[in-house]
């Protein structure tokens, strides 16, 4: 890709996608620059990818024809205004912090700009992170296949209308966190019955891999993928009505309405 990257921010959601981008080999380092708050958070990204790097966000600003804002919620007025001078007229701005609508960002802005808002998560450190996408009216075709062309590079992309996005951080962007809480109580039961723990983690958390590489690949319904699991008057239908007992599902639901309304809380 022949588009000059720039970051502003690069904490560990910033450097998965960077590091994503530069291991699928989408983008060249020298086509790179990332600025942060820190002397040392600097040179540890530029000595580790070999990209440019400064502490002045109006010089990537300058820099980029498709600008990351890799930083939280509560310093977007503060940078928008910061580098809104020194933008390219034609740039595309990417945004991933929960709350922040693409409305906010041109506001930001002070004039019409294209701009993708974008909700990543953990996974993407590792290659299969889930990203998911809305775009405002200024984007176009190509700009949508180059942005996606990006987030494909550390894993998988959806995109979807923006008046979606508060229910993402639920499904995809905090729903990693739930999943490890279930692959340690899974391996909690297994170190209760004499499995060492090391042991236990990686079982539990291979059978979670594997079940959700089943959903994906044979796209049949997971209620259907349960009952091919469940033999009559075995023990994994046992283990599936103490969880219903348990209100297991209506706990997630429960779980990820709070999510989402904390998201929507955030800026409004």
């Amino acid at each position: 890709m022949n588009k000059k990257i720039g970051f502003i921010g690069c904490g560990k959601m910033g450097e998965a996608m960077l590091g994503g981008m530069l291991r699928s080999g989408v983008v060249s380092s020298e086509m790179i620059m990332v600025s942060t708050a820190s002397v040392g958070t600097l040179t540890k990204v530029t000595s580790k990818y070999g990209v440019q790097g400064c502490l002045d966000n109006k010089e990537v600003a300058g820099f980029a024809d498709m600008l990351f804002l890799a930083i939280p919620p509560s310093m977007h007025e503060r940078v928008l205004s910061e580098v809104k001078d020194y933008i390219k007229e034609d740039v595309v701005i990417v945004t991933m912090a929960a709350g922040i609508n693409t409305s906010q960002i041109e506001e930001g802005i002070g004039k019409r700009v294209k701009v993708a808002r974008t909700m990543p998560n953990t996974p993407s450190l590792v290659g299969e992170g889930m990203t998911v996408i809305s775009m405002n009216d200024e984007i176009d075709t190509a700009d949508i296949r180059e942005v996606t062309t990006l987030l494909n590079s550390f894993g998988k992309t959806e995109l979807i209308q923006e008046h979606l996005m508060d229910a993402v951080p639920a499904i995809s962007g905090s729903s990693p966190a739930y999943v490890y809480m279930f692959i340690e109580a899974i391996a909690d039961g297994g170190v209760r019955d004499g499995i060492p723990r090391k042991q236990a983690y990686r079982m539990a958390a291979q059978a979670v891999l594997g079940a959700a590489k089943m959903v994906l690949e044979t796209e049949k319904h997971p209620g259907a993928l349960k009952d091919d699991v469940c033999t009559p008057g075995g023990s994994t239908i046992a283990a599936v009505a103490t969880l219903e007992e348990n209100r297991f599902r209506a706990s997630v639901l429960e779980a990820m309405k709070a999510c989402t309304d904390k998201t929507k809380g955030i800026n409004h």
